[in-house]
């Protein structure tokens, strides 16, 4: 899932994108907007006679053929039940294509805007929809895509940044202690919770890939989309104290539980799948360091004064995990 070419990007101009769209039979009308995104390229693309779409062109070496259209096939689903999740559109029966060396699909356009997540109905609402693709998403496992665990988020993300000298000498002793107190934090974490299901995921259900409408919410970006426990996609709602967060996943659950069971053991890992977040964000950016976009978004990104406060972060997930899981229930 590492990109051989740290520039994959380096030829896909302006023109190169409103050619791919078009070699799909539609006409552009040459408007062209950067959406916010790192791992692939995301635009909006004006057409014809018709509203836009987006063209997502996708990193090369990241992900392959299969497990992308696994991808499209799980939000296809997901569209035929009426669970608004954003689906690629089918072209000619395909849902992925190639043009000159990219790989790329299209959806439509959605608008919207972030939740009101300090609104318990708007949580409950939410939770309703994530268990409705967390019932689909039991039904049957992903063959082509990974499952998220300690290994891959945790040790692997933990040993890249150490091989490839990115934490500074002097904070490099302070960084191996709390990384490893941090990571059998989260072993101690999924030894509480014991045998769970892991099920089809959206994955990285934050903020950002949930637009509002006065009709509700849908759900985008599946990008990430892999085998795991259910808390995954729930943990990323909660924010602020202990208290509120309490009272937040309550609300979640009690919309969530209208679809999909939830097996309160799992609430041992919201702060255990929190800690590997922390420790693979900072991995998968000096992973992607040599591609342009990064260090002109990251810019704070690598020196003393960010690994100060990862460390010091990673000490809060400590005490957070040591703490004990919440009780929403």
């Amino acid at each position: 899932m590492n990109t051989a070419n740290p520039t994959p990007y380096a030829d896909l101009g302006p023109d190169r994108v409103l050619d791919a769209v078009e070699s799909l039979g539609l006409l552009s009308d040459g408007r062209l907007l950067a959406l916010n995104s790192y791992e692939n390229r995301v635009y909006q693309v004006g057409i014809e006679d018709g509203p836009p779409v987006i063209a997502k062109f996708y990193r090369p070496e990241r992900w392959s053929d299969a497990a992308i259209r696994e991808e499209h096939d799980f939000t296809l689903a997901l569209a035929e039940l009426e669970i608004p999740a954003v689906a690629p559109l089918r072209i000619g029966g395909e849902t992925l294509h190639t043009f000159e060396g990219y790989r790329f699909s299209l959806t439509p356009r959605r608008g919207g805007r972030h939740p009101e997540l300090g609104d318990l109905d708007v949580l409950e609402w939410i939770g309703r929809f994530i268990g409705r693709i967390h019932a689909v998403g039991a039904v049957a496992p992903f063959r082509d895509r990974p499952t998220l665990n300690i290994a891959h988020f945790g040790v692997e993300s933990r040993d890249y940044l150490l091989t490839h000298d990115w934490i500074p000498a002097e904070l490099l002793d302070a960084y191996r202690s709390v990384v490893d107190q941090a990571l059998q934090g989260v072993r101690d974490g999924y030894a509480r919770a014991g045998s769970i299901q892991r099920l089809r995921l959206h994955g990285d259900c934050h903020l950002g890939n949930l637009l509002w409408t006065d009709v509700g919410p849908h759900f985008v970006d599946f990008d990430d989309a892999r085998q795991g426990p259910a808390i995954q996609d729930l943990w990323m709602l909660l924010s602020g104290e202990r208290e509120e967060m309490s009272q937040q996943l309550a609300a979640v659950l009690a919309g969530y539980e209208d679809f999909q069971e939830f097996d309160t053991r799992e609430l041992h890992l919201i702060e255990a799948l929190r800690t590997l977040r922390l420790i693979h964000h900072a991995a998968w950016i000096a992973r992607r360091w040599s591609d342009p976009a990064f260090p002109a978004a990251f810019t704070w990104f690598g020196d003393t004064h960010y690994w100060q406060n990862h460390i010091l972060q990673l000490r809060e997930q400590i005490a957070a995990m040591e703490a004990g899981p919440l009780h929403g229930l």
